[in-house]
């Protein structure tokens, strides 16, 4: 079985979740397709890395991209792609995770948050992610709950498992 950050559960609204999770320890790739950053990382945790150690995959992968723009463009877009992480199994830290080849893998250290997450099953099309966070939005911000940064997904399965299997969940850190 693919390892998760563990969590506990403060308190459950309807459909949504909110979680506290302890401090992990993420590989991400900005700017670049799906297709093209999951490659990326898949390499690096593959053993692409200067101590040439393969690293356990896990789950989630994490997704993060505007799926709302909240101002009016004023300047060139650089990037309308988003970012891809994978958290780094646990007992890995900034110190001891092994360094990218790539330069393009950011490793980061995400210290211990709150995040409202809502679940949801099937394929998570841009406009699926887009309704299912308006959701999580409406539920907590009728509870009063304030966000800190922007939605994100997280994605449980491989790209091969058929949409009804599929473990997905939209998440946004409370304060």
């Amino acid at each position: 079985m693919v390892e998760s950050p563990e969590y506990d559960v403060l308190r459950v609204l309807g459909n949504v979740e909110i979680r506290r999770y302890q401090t992990i320890t993420m590989a991400t790739v900005e700017g670049m397709t799906d297709g093209d950053a999951f490659g990326i990382l898949f390499r690096y945790i593959s053993g692409n890395n200067r101590s040439r150690r393969k690293i356990p995959m896990t789950a989630p992968v994490i997704n993060a991209e505007r799926y709302f723009e909240k101002i009016p463009m004023t300047a060139p877009v650089i990037s309308d792609k988003g970012a891809m992480s994978f958290i780094m199994p646990a007992g890995y830290t900034i110190d001891t995770i092994p360094v990218p080849m790539d330069e393009r893998i950011i490793i980061s250290e995400v210290k211990g948050r709150t995040l409202a997450v809502l679940r949801f099953r099937g394929h998570s099309s841009r406009e699926v992610v887009k309704e299912k966070v308006e959701v999580l939005l409406d539920i907590i911000g009728g509870e009063g709950i304030s966000t800190r940064g922007e939605p994100f997904l997280l994605r449980y399965n491989p790209p091969f498992t058929p949409g009804f299997l599929r473990r997905n969940e939209v998440a946004v850190e409370v304060s």
